[in-house]
Formats: C-alpha cells, sequence, structure tokens
C-alpha cells in the first residue's frame, strides 16, 4: 500500500501543517507583543520619571527629619514618626476634616445639579446646542482665574453677591463673607459648585444619550409614570456613568489646593490638606513631614479610586451576567 494511501501519513502532514501554522501565530504575536512594549517604551520611561519616581522619592523623605532650615541635624531617618505625628497635630487633622467636609459637599451637590442639568439638556428643544455650549462656559475657565473672580464678586463692600442680597432683602447690611469660617466655607462651596457642575453634567448627559428612546416609550405604554421611569430605566442605565464622574469629582475635591489658595489661603479654618502640606514643605521647608502628608494624600486618593472601581467593576460584572 503506497504512502498517500495511508490515513496515518495524512494525519501526521496535517498536524505538522498545523504546527507550522501555530509556530507562525505564536511567532507574530510574540512579534506584536514586542513592538507595542517598543511603541510603549517612550510613554513609560517618561511616566516612571514624572509621576512614579516623585510618589518614591517622596515616601523616602517621608522616613526622614528633614528640615532645611537646620541643616546640621544629617536629616536622620526616623520610620514612621512623621506619620505618628500627622494625627497628633491637631492642624493636620482640622485639615483632614475640612478637605472631607468640602469634597462630601461639594460632590453631593454637584451630583444633583449636574444630573438635573445633563436630564433637561437631554430633552429636544430650541436653542439646545447654545445652551450645553454655554453650559460649560464656567468649567473651561481656569480655576485660578474662576477663584479670582468670585473673591471680588464676595467683597464686603463692593462685591455683586451682597449687593444682590441686600436688593432682595434677605441681609441688612453688607457683609465680609470672607472673614468668617462658615461664611468661607459656604463661598468656597459656592465657587466650586457654579465650576464644576457643568462638568459633571457633560458627562452625565453622555450617558443619557445612550439610553434609548423605546424603553421610554414602552415604560409610558406599560403605565409608568415619570418618577418610575426615571428609577427603573434612567437610573439604571446611566450608574456606570454616575460612578466616573463621581470618582473624577472626589479625586480633584479632595485634592483641591488653587481655589482655597487664592480665595482665603487656608484662613478661617479653610485650610486644606494639599494647603497644610504646601505650607510646611515651601513655608516651614520641612521636607520630611511635608513629605509625609503629601503621601497620605496618595494613599488616601488610591483607596478612594480602588472603592470606585470596585464598586464600577461589580455593576459592569452584574450587567455582563
Amino acid at each position: 500500500m503506497s504512502d498517500s494511501a495511508n490515513p496515518l501519513s495524512d494525519i501526521k502532514l496535517k498536524e505538522a501543517i498545523m504546527g507550522k501554522k501555530m509556530k507562525k501565530h505564536n511567532s507574530m504575536i510574540s512579534t506584536e507583543a514586542r513592538d507595542a512594549w517598543l511603541m510603549m517604551a517612550p510613554a513609560l520611561i517618561i511616566l516612571l520619571i514624572v509621576a512614579v519616581y516623585p510618589i518614591i522619592r517622596s515616601f523616602w523623605l517621608s522616613l526622614h527629619e528633614m528640615i532645611l532650615t537646620d541643616p546640621g541635624s544629617g536629616y536622620p531617618f526616623i520610620g514612621l514618626k512623621n506619620y505618628i505625628k500627622i494625627f497628633q497635630d491637631r492642624k493636620a487633622v482640622n485639615s483632614i476634616i475640612f478637605t472631607l467636609k468640602f469634597t462630601i459637599t461639594t460632590v453631593s451637590l454637584e451630583l444633583l445639579i449636574g444630573f438635573a442639568a445633563a436630564l433637561i439638556m437631554n430633552k429636544a428643544f430650541r436653542g439646545k446646542g447654545l445652551v450645553r455650549a454655554a453650559i460649560l462656559i464656567p468649567w473651561a475657565i481656569p480655576t485660578t482665574v474662576s477663584a479670582l473672580m468670585w473673591k471680588f464678586i464676595y467683597n464686603d463692600q463692593y462685591g455683586l453677591f451682597n449687593d444682590v442680597l441686600y436688593r432682595l432683602g434677605v441681609i441688612d447690611s453688607y457683609k465680609a463673607w470672607l472673614s468668617t469660617s462658615d461664611g468661607s466655607f459656604m463661598a468656597l462651596v459656592i465657587t466650586d459648585v457654579w465650576k464644576t457642575a457643568p462638568y459633571m453634567a457633560l458627562l452625565i448627559l453622555a450617558g443619557l444619550q445612550m439610553v434609548s428612546e423605546s424603553l421610554y416609550e414602552s415604560a409610558k405604554i406599560d403605565g409608568a409614570g415619570v418618577v418610575k421611569r426615571f428609577y427603573y430605566i434612567t437610573l439604571p442605565m446611566v450608574k456606570n456613568t454616575v460612578i466616573v464622574a463621581l470618582l473624577f469629582r472626589t479625586l480633584d475635591a479632595f485634592r483641591v489646593f488653587d481655589l482655597i489658595s487664592v480665595m482665603t489661603g487656608g484662613a478661617n479654618k479653610t485650610e486644606s490638606i494639599a494647603i497644610y502640606s504646601y505650607k510646611n514643605l515651601m513655608k516651614f521647608l520641612d521636607f520630611g513631614y511635608g513629605s509625609a502628608l503629601a503621601v497620605l494624600i496618595f494613599i488616601v486618593v488610591f483607596i478612594i479610586s480602588l472603592i470606585y472601581m470596585k464598586v464600577l467593576g461589580d455593576k459592569l460584572t452584574d450587567m455582563e451576567g
């Protein structure tokens, strides 16, 4: 019997051909992976230089007593003493409490206002494009410029805020809003919400655009009212977008610096943890303690990111299931 008629020979030939194809395929994958790493290498190197190295360096400095006004100390290694000091430092604790209070208040208001604005902009009406463009103007203005503008608005002599409240009969005389703790906190919250609520609205609007109108029409036919349609259709469809928006805004709010620096400078119990860290680093030249505060901000931000991503990951898994 000839080899050409042998079934075993045909099987071996097919296996050899398949083996060559698999080797070629694996080789192509390996080459593509190598090329991908080569293309990403410049970006990864830059990321290591501008992001990873400063974090590692800050952590290393935080383990030392490094006060530049006392170079004779030799900058000794003190371990975690700077971190223990944070929770023994009343100013540091107050700055953390203020930052958490500011973050929770502003992000909550921005979510409510942003959601309402997104629902309005998602409706069909004349001039919708103009409204969408106009509502983004506050977000497009640099934070420092916004803070300086609102600082003039809150001025106790010629500020627009006092003038409006006085004309409406809310106040009897002009007030120095930025000279008290409650007034300063209110002013900072209003300014931050005015500036960043449009950003929240933009992200939520993107999620609303993906909701099919047929779902609402079917719900109407079934007799669902506005509240039920919002609760059972709108919220479930945009919840992942909302989580992403909350993540971005929470991280920004917790790291707030420029807004407070321009408007109050941290006075009247409005010193955020970022402001307090900056003062220790640049004003008091205490690089060890200042670095510990900076690392603490990084740790908290990292934990917040993990929590949000865990929630978002679980939601996505539920949707896929």
